[in-house]
Order: structure tokens, then sequence, then C-alpha cells
């Protein structure tokens, strides 16, 4: 498994767990608890978006990491 798999699975992670926790924070009726998952969310959403940029960078650096395009042939 490449670099460019494993941060493409991490990132595919990321996304679900934040999907996770604004799902939480919705379903709650307790403020305190949405306010802590909606948080939680958005901390997720930063440290996707740093993955996202690394992912980026992976890929113009080494084209053979474009796992989305890889896929496709």
């Amino acid at each position: 498994m490449t670099i460019g798999v494993k941060v493409n699975q991490v990132l595919a992670s990321l996304e679900s767990a934040t999907a996770e926790l604004k799902t939480f924070a919705l379903d709650t009726q307790d403020k305190n608890a949405q306010t802590m998952f909606s948080d939680y969310s958005k901390q997720l959403e930063e440290i996707k978006n740093g993955i996202k940029g690394r992912v980026n960078y992976l890929e113009e650096q080494e084209p053979q990491y474009k796992v989305f395009e890889q896929q496709q042939q």
C-alpha cells in the first residue's frame, strides 16, 4: 500500500468521523453535548483540511500517488 493510498484512507476516515459528530450534534437534545460535538467536528474539519493539503502536495510531487485517477484506469 502506497503512502498516497494510506493518506487518502485517513482523509476518508476523517470525513466519516466529522459527519458522525455533526449527526450526533443534531440528534441530541443536550445543549452541552451539541456544543461539544459541534466543536469536535470543527476541529476535525481543520485537521481534514490540513490532510487535504498534504494529499494535494503528494499528488503534485509524485503523480503516481493520485489514487482517484488510478482507480479509474
